[in-house]
């Protein structure tokens, strides 16, 4: 055997890679196509679901909070708030804010009607129930 490396077994070797990856790709992505429909809970969105993520957006919660991963890491995580503390202390905290406790950061009051707070946990509840693969590992989130 060559001790060498000639250009027609680099080739291979790039032409089997590319080959190889190619394959797992298209497998990957057969498998996600078939696994994320059965994950779907979109039936679940009922208008105070989108309220509420309405709410969420124009209030810009995203930018303190993170939702299922994503967003600002200044506040706690929310994709599990509802499991975590129940629809009547997401309420309670929200109209309690701010606390006025020195040293603490402070959500702002958004003045939220009853009716909106009611929204925004449906939207909340509707976040927890989606399946997150296990994630976070733990209900503190």
């Amino acid at each position: 055997m060559s001790t060498t490396f000639t250009k027609s077994m680099a080739r291979n070797v790039f032409y089997g890679g590319s080959v190889f990856f190619f394959l797992l790709f298209v497998a990957l992505t057969l498998d996600t196509n078939q696994t994320l429909p059965k994950r779907d809970n979109s039936q679940n969105i009922t208008p105070s679901v989108a309220h509420g993520k309405k709410l969420w957006e124009t209030n810009d919660c995203i930018g303190c909070h993170t939702l299922l991963g994503e967003g600002a890491y200044f506040a706690p995580e929310l994709g599990n708030v509802y499991k975590r503390r129940g629809p009547d202390f997401i309420k309670a905290w929200i109209k309690s804010q701010p606390t006025g406790t020195p040293g603490r950061r402070q959500m702002p009051q958004f003045n939220f009607t009853d009716q909106e707070l009611d929204d925004l946990v449906q939207f909340l509840k509707y976040t927890s129930e989606i399946n997150t693969n296990k994630w976070p590992p733990n209900i503190e989130g």
